[in-house]
């Protein structure tokens, strides 16, 4: 599986950005995708998932109600609609795609769950 992430960049606080990753490969198998992300100097950390099969999303408390993660079966690409963004958004932001399946939405927040990365997408968002 392969992924391409695309959408980051600069922008001021208060502004809104959509990441785009697109999945290619042997696709079939996803159960999920997910957004993470990780600061410079800090641990890469969960942001937003979504199963593949019947859509439930989960959130980070830090980006509930700013964020929108989303997905298109057909380009099998998941979204991450980012709104307010605030200075502690800056981040690399990845994309990931996970093969397992679990009933608990909980694992989908933890990165040991996801089997294939994208490059990430770099985001700054000044004060």
């Amino acid at each position: 599986v392969q992924l391409q992430a695309s959408g980051g960049g600069l922008v001021q606080a208060g502004d809104s950005l959509r990441l785009s990753c697109a999945a290619s490969g042997r696709t079939f198998s996803t159960y999920a995708m997910g957004w993470f992300r990780q600061a410079s100097g800090k641990e890469r950390e969960f942001v937003a998932a979504i199963r593949w099969s019947g859509g439930s999303t989960y959130y980070a408390d830090s980006v509930k109600g700013r964020f929108s993660i989303s997905r298109d079966n057909a380009k099998i690409t998941v979204y991450l609609q980012m709104n307010s963004l605030k200075p502690e958004d800056t981040a690399v932001y990845y994309c990931a795609v996970g093969l397992g399946y679990y009933s608990d939405g909980y694992y989908y927040t933890k990165d040991s769950s996801y089997q294939y990365w994208g490059q990430g997408t770099n985001v700054t968002v000044s004060s």
